[in-house]
């Protein structure tokens, strides 16, 4: 298997979590959640010498897809994701943009692929499996390698907290369960870059999450607007 390197490139004022994937022989690699700021990530693309392949997004929001039209452009490549689901999110990412204040800091984007449970991606000769987790919205997905031990799960949880769902077409309970049926059994030692914060792994989560530990789930997990 090929060996892949790993940046983080905060971007937006919403400091998201924009991953830069690489094959560090070939130097090919893959956007994850370029939320905007195209000029600052095309910067890390040429401080890393990367080609740029495709784009993969977890979700609509406006912080991790709003970069994507641009780069796309830009750069001749595709947009893939999330799943169709969140066509309305993405359809809104210049207006939710204008409404913080931030007018041009994206632009609404239409994949040209969306993505289902179950699904494959590939960086070279690496592959990715989706797994299709709504709640925080109702087209997000988690991208994961289990080889690699590495899973980009957007805004589904974070180190010590979990997606808000206070948005439209959100839905708590779906996130909880996306979060203990479809990633607690990828294994406790897989770890997993949120898109926002530090990193963590889910057997940490199951420890000590104060939403969706073990010990907490295992009654009532408590309802709250979240992260994200």
């Amino acid at each position: 298997m090929a060996k892949l390197d790993l940046k983080l490139i905060p971007v937006t004022p919403f400091a998201q979590n924009c991953s830069l994937l690489y094959d560090v022989e070939t130097k090919e690699g893959v956007l994850i959640d370029p939320g905007g700021e195209a000029p600052k990530i095309r910067a890390a693309l040429d401080k890393y010498g990367v080609t740029l392949k495709e784009i993969w997004l977890t979700h609509g929001h406006l912080d991790h897809a709003g970069g994507a039209a641009d780069l796309r452009e830009e750069l001749g490549v595709k947009v893939i994701g999330p799943h169709e689901d969140d066509q309305f999110w993405m359809d809104e990412i210049e207006t939710h943009w204008a409404n913080y204040g931030h007018a041009g800091m994206g632009k609404n984007i239409v994949p040209d692929r969306y993505l289902e449970d179950g699904d494959t991606l590939t960086l070279g000769d690496t592959e990715f499996k989706v797994v299709h987790t709504p709640g925080h919205t109702p087209g997000h997905v988690v991208i994961h390698n289990q080889d690699m031990k590495i899973a980009f799960v957007g805004d589904v949880i974070f180190r010590g907290s979990i997606g808000r769902t206070d948005f439209p077409r959100s839905n708590h309970q779906d996130l909880l369960d996306s979060i203990t049926q479809k990633l607690w059994p990828l294994g406790n030692d897989m770890r997993f870059v949120p898109g926002h914060g530090m990193m963590s792994t889910f057997g940490q989560e199951r420890k000590d999450n104060a939403y969706v530990a073990d010990d907490i789930i295992g009654t009532t997990a408590p309802n709250h607007s979240g992260v994200g």
